[in-house]
């Protein structure tokens, strides 16, 4: 043999071996997604040829996957599976389209996630806590948080029957929607038709600034504010400490659906939009001392008993605070002692004890009571007795509301 010939047939030997080194990487494993091309389409069975490496079955439930791509297969088509088994009875490579069809679904979710797109989604069903829906072939939840003003369920009370009773409308429906929260290995998909709106809303919302005054119609009341609506489709939440400089135990105290009012812009948080009634008109906490002064005898009329004393209005303006021990030199401990003795509603003459304009604070006792010694600072304020404080605005509500907590209590409470 020949020197030529004995290279040659190592070179050979050395493209073989390279091949075979080769080979095992190129063999699809349990669990891997291979690529291949159809080469028969059988009654309940679809060969695949796996790169010429292994010819690859799927068959039974293993056909069907979540899509609708590989219903109408024919010879030729190029698809992906996963593998279940290196090699069947017949040496074939078991594979499966449901499996890679879940898997592209994932893909297609966090894909969609990312790129923050908007898509259309049907509503399936409704719970007391939101939507569920249909996003391509994955099911998703919509929590009633998430959805937009118009589908938002306002309630009298916060109903839970009654707010189910609104969410089953929207069944059949298809909204636009993002995808918020997708977890495969959790089988999650969270979806928000809100997001969608805010991102409608942000080029409206360019039009205006913090200090604006607005004008609009009042739209729903809750516990703790009350909502506008007003511009291009625009919501904002008057919260109820800034309806009015008087303390108010609910919003309908003052306002009421279908009101049109005149309102300023305090706060934008994205799309949320805080509104203040009160701040355009002068505090009249400001001038309060040019009415009253302490010592000064008044005529009060008891506006409301509360277990620490009672709430009187000195005019439609100033509201004080005649506290419990205020009342009587005889020891007074609940509202049924008050009440034997004070009716809302009724006038009776009272003594100006302090005056806090700052706070908005003013005292008052029963002349010729003894009373207590006196620490103003620690005095609950006229508009917001101590077992009674006003919620604060919310920071991050859905669109104008309350907090996410408020909105679990009390969700959608409109009336």
């Amino acid at each position: 043999m020949t020197d030529t010939t004995t290279e040659q047939n190592e070179k050979k030997d050395g493209q073989f071996a390279d091949l075979l080194k080769n080979f095992p990487a190129q063999t699809p494993k349990t669990g891997d997604v291979a690529k291949g091309r159809v080469i028969s389409v059988d009654s309940g069975a679809v060969r695949i040829d796996l790169g010429g490496i292994a010819i690859g079955i799927v068959r039974g439930k293993e056909l069907f996957a979540e899509s609708d791509q590989y219903t109408n297969l024919k010879v030729g088509d190029e698809v992906e599976a996963t593998v279940l088994e290196d090699e069947n009875e017949a040496g074939e490579v078991e594979l499966s389209f449901r499996s890679a069809g879940n898997q592209r679904v994932w893909d297609r979710m966090n894909q969609m996630m990312r790129d923050a797109v908007t898509v259309p989604s049907k509503v399936l069903s409704a719970n007391k806590g939101g939507l569920m829906m249909q996003v391509d072939a994955v099911a998703g939840f919509l929590p009633v948080s998430q959805l937009n003003p118009d589908h938002y369920p306002r309630v009298p009370g916060g109903d839970k029957n009654r707010i189910l009773e609104q969410l089953k409308l929207l069944i059949g429906k298809e909204l636009q929607v993002k995808i918020i929260g997708a977890m495969q290995e959790e089988d999650k998909l969270i979806l928000s038709e809100k997001a969608v709106w805010e991102d409608e809303q942000k080029a409206v919302l360019d039009a205006y600034k913090i200090g604006d005054v607005i004008e609009g119609d009042v739209s729903a009341l809750t516990s703790f504010g009350g909502f506008v609506r007003f511009g291009e489709g625009l919501e904002g939440l008057i919260h109820i400490s800034e309806i009015v400089w008087q303390r108010i135990d609910h919003p309908r105290d003052v306002l009421k659906v279908g009101d049109h009012v005149k309102a300023q812009i305090i706060d934008l948080n994205k799309s949320k939009i805080y509104l203040s009634m009160k701040r355009l008109v002068e505090d009249p906490w400001k001038t309060v001392k040019e009415k009253y002064s302490v010592g000064q005898l008044v005529e009060g009329e008891v506006h409301k008993i509360e277990p620490f004393g009672l709430m009187v209005k000195l005019d439609e303006d100033i509201h004080g605070l005649a506290h419990i021990s205020e009342l009587s030199d005889a020891p007074m401990r609940s509202v049924d002692d008050l009440k034997e003795k004070f009716t809302a509603g009724q006038k009776y003459q009272f003594e100006i004890v302090n005056i806090e304009p700052a706070e908005h604070r003013l005292g008052l006792k029963v002349p010729g009571v003894k009373g207590r010694m006196r620490k103003p600072s620690a005095e609950p304020t006229a508009e917001q007795p101590a077992t009674e404080t006003a919620e604060k605005p919310a920071t991050d509500a859905p669109q104008a509301e309350a907090t996410p907590e408020e909105a679990e209590k009390e969700t959608a409470t409109a009336e």
